[in-house]
């Protein structure tokens, strides 16, 4: 790993330690939670009280991987996806944890904005 890249891993795990302090999944508001690899994004809604996993939805899912497209028409179909399985699972507010990711562009804006069209609010 060259030191650019272990640097940048740094900032990214403080980012996140830092918004994590303040961010907690209740009952009534789970935490949307956001992994972003080279390839693929992942997102869990998690129920921090409990420590319960209530929806999940990645780029690995049969649906999306069928739909295509460029990763953040992907990220936009998770984020219409997790919601849809929140519903299901009766939830309707959700907490972002971005994850320590830059939310300004991107996949995670994508997913973010993906969410808020299939009816979660942050």
């Amino acid at each position: 790993m060259s030191s650019k890249t272990s640097k940048k891993l740094l900032s990214r795990q403080r980012r996140k330690a830092r918004v994590r302090r303040n961010i907690t999944g209740s009952s009534a508001r789970p935490r949307l939670s956001v992994f972003r690899s080279s390839k693929h994004i992942y997102a869990q809604v998690i129920d921090d009280s409990r420590q319960h996993t209530l929806a999940t939805a990645s780029t690995l899912d049969d649906e999306i991987i069928q739909a295509g497209g460029t990763k953040v028409d992907e990220a936009r179909l998770v984020g219409m996806l997790l919601a849809r399985r929140c519903t299901e699972a009766s939830v309707t507010e959700v907490v972002f944890d971005r994850n320590g990711y830059p939310y300004n562009s991107g996949r995670v804006k994508a997913l973010a904005e993906g969410a808020r069209e299939g009816g979660l609010k942050f």
